[in-house]
């Protein structure tokens, strides 16, 4: 089983080395790393090119600005039977690949993996699975399924040519992670591993509270109300409020 990793990078100077590294050092060799340079203008690709030796390295450019429009280059490029997304400030556990490729082989029903986090860099939740559970609870009680994080995620090549038309790629409308959760869902099931946690950075919260508290939640709700028809066919408790509603609406 081949494996593609992508990484979305925009001026990732201070982060992309312990990436870059955490995959160096993994028991298992992903078959291709794609860094796809969303336009940036620091020292993230002078570092990059520092691990061609290391790491079966590609870079390629995206030059319209977004996570989505970046994941989606890389995905179209990879040529991997699974494709990763990882986060440029993340760090996978040196088993992490093999992991992946060994629920991916053992379960054919599975279409898309992901995993719990640490926020290595907020001293308080250093070691706290809490807001990893948290998060995968609300989603899971919305939806009635797991939901695949951002920061690393791996899906099966075969669906995300079926999806990648289907896809949201306006970063100020939908959080990317949760609108390929939901696109996925329809074609097997979302594989969350309870016993593999990676290292997430926080500086989202740290350096930008009022986008995370404020306009993160404002897209999410959005993103409820633009994936409805999608979302009343899942088990969640949305299913049962979006199908009452519109059962109310016939009536009236």
């Amino acid at each position: 089983m081949t494996i593609s990793i992508i990484i979305p990078v925009f001026n990732e100077e201070k982060y992309i080395e312990k990436a870059l590294e955490s995959l160096v050092f993994q028991s298992e060799k992903p078959n291709e790393v794609i860094i796809v340079d969303n336009n940036c203008t620091d020292k993230t690709i002078n570092i990059t090119k520092k691990f061609n030796k290391k790491l079966p390295l590609k870079i390629i450019k995206e030059k319209k600005q977004g996570i989505a429009y970046s994941r989606n280059t890389g995905f179209n490029y990879a040529n991997g039977e699974i494709l990763v997304k990882f986060d440029a400030d993340s760090i996978l556990p040196k088993d992490w690949i093999k992991n992946v490729k060994t629920i991916f082989e053992n379960n054919k029903k599975i279409v898309a993996y992901s995993n719990h986090f640490y926020l290595y860099d907020m001293s308080f939740l250093k070691k706290s699975l809490i807001p990893s559970y948290l998060y995968q609870f609300f989603f899971k009680m919305l939806s009635g399924y797991g939901v695949l994080i951002g920061p690393a995620f791996a899906i099966k090549n075969t669906v995300w040519k079926n999806i990648k038309n289907e896809v949201c790629i306006d970063d100020n409308k939908i959080h990317e992670d949760i609108d390929i959760t939901i696109h996925c869902s329809f074609y097997g099931d979302i594989y969350i591993d309870k016993n593999t946690i990676i290292n997430i950075s926080s500086r989202r919260i740290k350096y930008n509270p009022l986008s995370f508290f404020i306009k993160y939640p404002l897209i999410f709700l959005r993103m409820l109300i633009s994936h409805r028809k999608q979302l009343s066919q899942g088990r969640g408790i949305l299913r049962f409020f979006i199908i009452s509603k519109s059962l109310k609406s016939r009536k009236s």
